[in-house]
């Protein structure tokens, strides 16, 4: 069961690239991304309404998207615009069309119903936009469990000392008595988390250079139900950074989108943007790189916790104190689930 009614990421933009055809699921449903021939994004069910031939093995033509298999051609709103050897055009000859919007490097997509699919209700995300402030590498994974396991794991940042311990992560003592403020949104979640007068982690060092202690913050914005926004940063400690003075050491701004591909696989979409070194690429990729060995710790983890909770199918979670904004984004995603689906709102556990 998956939230519809809303946008989901589909891809990067730079995926789609004007005459490939990109095959990808969402929500369990077969989709073709692909652009026009003016370069707009578009997408479709990935099945051809002849013979059931995946569409995403075709090609693009003036015309529309051409089925590779009987030359069927498809205009982007999924009507066939034309069949070699005949005039005519049945009535039925169609496929589903996906409403999309192109934002922020995203190609967005909605699998629900079409009329509710408001652009403006896309979650801008301008630093992506800001290159000479914020670089960044794109990147996207594929992750072998629920997209609501995903959001648990962003939610509840006590697992950094004890999964990321060479990198983003540090002392486990230090994460666990974080000084926390959760707000509640209407449609999500925000969290602060500071670590003051701690010890920098791996990752800060090799960035800044930190030689002593460090007042550290975590920053977090859900919007659900796949959307979230994160800074993070450091400097030295006493300097003013819990005060509101945060220059000078180091930042960066993460984006991490997570999809539904099916009930048990998602797509994780994420950016961590340099905000310390901005004119040194180099400093861009040691970021990425870092990033991407801690992100792939997290995928093994949720992973064999997915199989876990396969198994264990009949035995609940338990809360504990660090799964505040934790419960605050399942309450979300669990009351946004049950309004689609008319049935009734899940009893969450409180710690």
């Amino acid at each position: 069961m998956f939230i519809r009614n809303d946008w989901y990421i589909a891809a990067w933009a730079h995926e789609v690239p004007p005459g490939k055809l990109l095959a990808r699921t969402i929500c369990d449903d077969r989709i073709v991304l692909y652009r026009d021939a003016s370069g707009k994004a578009a997408a479709l069910e990935d099945r051809c309404a002849h013979r059931g031939a995946p569409l995403s093995c075709g090609e693009m033509v003036p015309e529309g998207l051409q089925c590779g298999y009987h030359g069927l051609v498809y205009g982007r709103d999924g009507k066939c615009v034309y069949i070699p050897g005949q005039a005519s055009i049945p009535p039925r000859a169609n496929v589903k069309s996906y409403p999309v919007v192109e934002q922020d490097e995203f190609i967005w997509i909605w699998t629900g119903d079409p009329a509710k699919a408001d652009p403006a209700k896309v979650v801008p995300y301008p630093w992506n936009n800001d290159h000479k402030n914020w670089p960044h590498k794109p990147e996207r994974y594929h992750v072998e469990c629920n997209f609501m396991l995903l959001v648990d794991n962003l939610m509840d940042l006590t697992h950094l000392g004890y999964v990321h311990k060479g990198t983003i992560g540090g002392n486990p003592k230090t994460h666990v008595e974080a000084k926390m403020d959760v707000t509640r949104t209407e449609n999500g979640v925000k969290y602060t988390r500071w670590m003051l007068s701690s010890v920098p982690p791996p990752t800060y060092v090799k960035a800044v250079g930190f030689k002593g202690l460090v007042d550290r913050w975590q920053e977090f914005d859900f919007h659900a139900p796949g959307a979230i926004h994160q800074w993070s940063g450091a400097t030295n400690a006493g300097t003013g950074a819990y005060e509101g003075k945060r220059e000078g050491g180091f930042s960066l701004r993460l984006y991490h989108g997570i999809t539904p591909e099916t009930e048990r696989t998602s797509h994780y979409f994420w950016a961590g943007a340099n905000g310390y070194r901005q004119d040194d690429p180099a400093a861009t990729e040691q970021l990425y790189q870092e990033l991407a060995t801690a992100f792939k710790q997290d995928l093994t983890i949720v992973a064999a916790q997915q199989r876990t909770l396969d198994h264990y199918k009949s035995v609940p979670y338990i809360d504990i104190k660090a799964d505040n904004a934790r419960v605050h984004a399942r309450r979300v995603l669990e009351r946004r689930l049950a309004e689609e689906s008319g049935q009734p709102l899940p009893t969450l556990e409180t710690a």
